[in-house]
């Protein structure tokens, strides 16, 4: 089946990931350094010391939104013009319901049911932006992890073109589960796989168990230059384009500023990035998965859809936050052309 040909679909996508309050922050590198954190990756922590570091940035501007990876790369494919369910654990408590109506007003569909309070709090990311760009993410996952197989509504994974995992699922039993669960019922019936590795720990931790996702379930792949060197063990980015292509139909591998390769059937595309002054790169490859999700599933072809995903992720990367603050959907026809 191409890309756009499955119409029956009345829905886009339905994306499944670790529901997070993200609190956003500007900080400089002396703090990142001083709290001894992994600069420009993830780190999961309890919520003695994420509330550490928040007390630490009382006089800091902080802002919040409904995040996680797999919900920014939804929050994008809505402000494309597509449209999607959403997935996620949150508890029954205030960021919950901030959660559920950030979600749902960004026009993403939300209904999963709440955990009660007395299992644990809504996720929450705090995601530290240093003078360079660089995010550097503090991670108490709270009730995301309690996700489980029956959260998957299967009737509305069966109104979907694509389901849409991301890899920090894999990091907890529950939630991998569901992973698997939303894998084999999208093959069931018929609604395409596409999967990100979200990062670099990961795929070092299960290398294994992504090799057999990719193999058994994957019809798509995102990743970025650094994950697909380490899935592959090798430095040749080409070279590890070309074996992605001999295990999954469709592949995207970001590369920052120059864009990203696009393998499909085979045969390793470049597609230019847009030239931008980065502020913030937080949320720009899950932008990027969103606007190539929604060329996949309105017509445009990998390389289009990629071009529209470099755009997405470019623009991302000027503002601070994983979001745009309003709809890109008339600006598709202008930048991938027609």
């Amino acid at each position: 089946m191409t890309a756009g040909q499955n119409n029956s679909k009345s829905v886009d996508v339905f994306g499944v990931g670790n529901a997070m309050v993200d609190i956003l922050a500007m900080v400089e590198d002396d703090f990142v350094k001083k709290n001894d954190l992994s600069r420009g990756g993830m780190t999961l922590m309890d919520a003695e010391k994420q509330g550490h570091l928040l007390r630490e940035l009382k006089h800091h501007s902080l802002e919040l939104s409904s995040g996680g990876s797999a919900a920014n790369t939804m929050i994008a494919i809505a402000q494309s013009g597509g449209k999607g369910f959403y997935s996620g654990k949150v508890s029954r408590d205030t960021n919950g319901e901030f959660y559920r109506e950030d979600l749902i007003e960004a026009g993403i569909g939300f209904d999963v049911h709440p955990t009660e309070e007395n299992h644990g709090p809504t996720g929450t990311c705090l995601v530290l932006t240093t003078p360079d760009a660089e995010r550097t993410m503090c991670t108490h996952l709270g009730v995301s992890t309690n996700l489980a197989p029956t959260d998957i509504d299967v009737d509305k994974l069966a109104q979907c073109q694509y389901s849409y995992v991301e890899g920090y699922l894999w990091d907890a039993p529950d939630p991998k589960k569901a992973s698997v669960e939303t894998m084999e019922q999208s093959k069931r019936l018929g609604v395409k796989v596409a999967y990100t590795f979200s990062d670099l720990f990961l795929v070092s931790r299960f290398s294994d168990d992504f090799h057999k996702l990719v193999s058994e379930y994957c019809d798509v792949v995102f990743c970025n230059a650094d994950e697909v060197r380490n899935f592959f063990g090798s430095e040749s980015l080409e070279d590890c384009a070309s074996k992605l292509g001999e295990i999954v139909d469709t592949g995207f591998i970001t590369d920052g500023a120059n864009g990203c390769l696009v393998v499909e059937n085979k045969k390793v595309v470049s597609v230019p990035g847009f030239p931008v002054k980065a502020i913030d790169t937080v949320g720009a490859g899950d932008s990027f998965a969103g606007g190539v999700l929604y060329g996949l599933t309105n017509g445009l072809n990998a390389q289009k859809s990629a071009r529209w995903g470099n755009y997405m992720a470019s623009c991302i990367v000027q503002v601070h936050g994983a979001r745009l603050d309003k709809s890109m959907a008339d600006k598709v026809s202008e930048i991938v052309g027609n």
